[in-house]
């Protein structure tokens, strides 16, 4: 799985999908992301959302389904569920500013081990950090 990183000039008209690596990248990054949700204990909290949710092996299939989407390319996420909504798809998980918080760094730390370009890494975080605070449906 190799993929080419846009020149500088090439970026500006990139999209988030492509700058990620398009399949092959997404589908790493959320190879990584899931990988680090399973094994880094500051994690633990998101994995037990997960594994009382629909598990870990549904939940990798459908964050590439969405982010494919989401980042610019296929929308494959609504084309298998008819939308792309995030407060709908999460609206069975109790979701607080902890958990939020733990994403964003289960995230950011599968996007340094991927080895994304800090602009790029800077693009994704501030997209993600955005939909993240839309899910928090719960305050302890």
């Amino acid at each position: 799985m190799t993929s080419v990183q846009p020149t500088m000039r090439d970026t500006a008209n990139s999209s988030l999908y492509d700058l990620v690596g398009g399949e092959d990248g997404v589908l790493n990054l959320v190879k990584v992301f899931y990988d680090i949700v399973e094994t880094e204990q500051f994690a633990h909290p998101l994995l037990l959302l997960h594994l009382r949710g629909n598990g870990l092996a549904h939940s990798r299939v459908e964050q590439f389904n969405f982010l494919s989407g989401f980042l610019g390319g296929p929308k494959l996420y609504v084309e298998k569920h008819g939308h792309s909504n995030v407060r709908t798809m999460h609206e069975h998980v109790e979701i607080n500013a902890e958990s939020k918080d733990i994403w964003l760094e289960c995230m950011s730390k599968a996007i340094n081990q991927i080895g994304l370009e800090v602009a790029t890494k800077n693009k994704l975080m501030l997209n993600f950090t955005a939909a993240a605070e839309r899910l928090v449906n719960r305050s302890d």
